[in-house]
């Protein structure tokens, strides 16, 4: 009885945090399906929640607006659980999850895609293999025929991206003008085009249930790969699995909406500084203030000019470089 009460103690204020977390990310899906070129009232929003409202309003939530909202989430869950766990693999407060080329072999794939004429879906298709190639070639390169250390892998990863940016600039050089401006947005970031987000919230869902159990292990490997191995803890696989999910993550994510940058390095980071380091709070308060960024950042990107639509990619630019300069300044200090 005495135990259990202690239990109950001890786990109330981790589950606060994740509870706010999560009123959090319901306030911003309720403004990502009432803000717009038309915005509705909350009376007419409840209305075509509940199954009634004017079909104009229900065709403009349910099949425009809720899609593309729970998309956003989806994705920035997926680059905040990726940047969470590349920041325990490199041992690196300001990791992020593209620092390993992932999204320069996405990119090159997709505009390839593109160049060719090919459709929506084969582009996804070509920007989900890109990525899963750029994650072979960096750690087969990073391996080389012994052990990778976090350093050697990011050291990799680095020169992959140079040399991704470079194809990317060629592919946009010789591209025809029409077509120039869906490949520029592609690279900026944007959801206009994420028709489904099942996948999206499968992924991170099930991803999250894979990772949890592994938390306590995953707060020894954070502490070094040395002091892990002294512990018992199997490191080489357990970093293997963690570069593998997190490549997974961010191609998934790459996948649906394109280059979205500084997700991944700021959510995960300033969740350590809030909340601490023990990763089984720090993973799922991830994946919720990731999703939750997102969709107001994309809520933002489609209200700011409207009913013109900025890229999502420009407004997490615009919140990350000021972030990421003072996370460096502090950092220094």
């Amino acid at each position: 009885m005495a135990g259990a009460r202690a239990s109950r103690i001890v786990l109330a204020p981790r589950l606060r945090p994740l509870a706010g977390l999560a009123l959090a990310a319901l306030l911003a899906q309720g403004l990502a399906l009432a803000l717009g070129s038309v915005s509705l009232a909350p009376g007419e929003l409840l209305a075509v929640l509940s199954g009634d409202g004017e079909p104009l309003h229900r065709t403009l939530v349910l099949e425009l607006r809720l899609p593309r909202a729970l998309a956003a989430f989806g994705t920035g869950a997926l680059l905040a659980l990726a940047g969470a766990l590349m920041q325990i693999l490199l041992r690196n407060p300001l990791a992020d999850p593209y620092v390993l080329g992932l999204s320069g072999g996405a990119s090159v794939a997709a505009l390839a895609a593109m160049l060719a004429g090919l459709g929506a879906a084969l582009v996804s298709g070509a920007a989900f293999v890109g990525a899963l190639a750029s994650t072979l070639i960096v750690f087969g390169l990073a391996h080389g025929g012994g052990s990778w250390t976090p350093t050697r892998l990011l050291l990799t990863g680095v020169v992959m991206a140079a040399g991704w940016g470079a194809l990317i600039t060629f592919l946009l050089a010789v591209s025809p003008v029409e077509r120039l401006p869906g490949m520029l947005y592609w690279l900026m970031g944007d959801l206009a085009y994420a028709s489904t987000p099942w996948p999206v919230l499968a992924v991170a869902a099930a991803s999250l249930m894979v990772m949890l159990p592994l938390g306590r292990t995953l707060n020894v490997l954070a502490r070094g790969g040395l002091q892990a191995a002294a512990l018992g803890v199997a490191v080489r696989p357990l970093e293997w699995t963690l570069y593998l999910l997190a490549s997974l993550l961010t191609a998934v994510a790459v996948t649906t909406a394109g280059s979205v940058g500084f997700v991944g390095l700021m959510v995960p980071h300033m969740l350590r500084l809030r909340l601490g380091n023990d990763q089984r709070l720090i993973l799922p308060a991830s994946l919720l203030a990731g999703g939750t960024l997102l969709t107001l950042a994309d809520t933002l990107a489609r209200t700011l000019i409207a009913p013109q639509q900025l890229p999502v990619g420009v407004i997490t630019a615009l919140l990350g470089v000021p972030t990421f300069l003072y996370l460096l300044h502090r950092s220094r200090r």
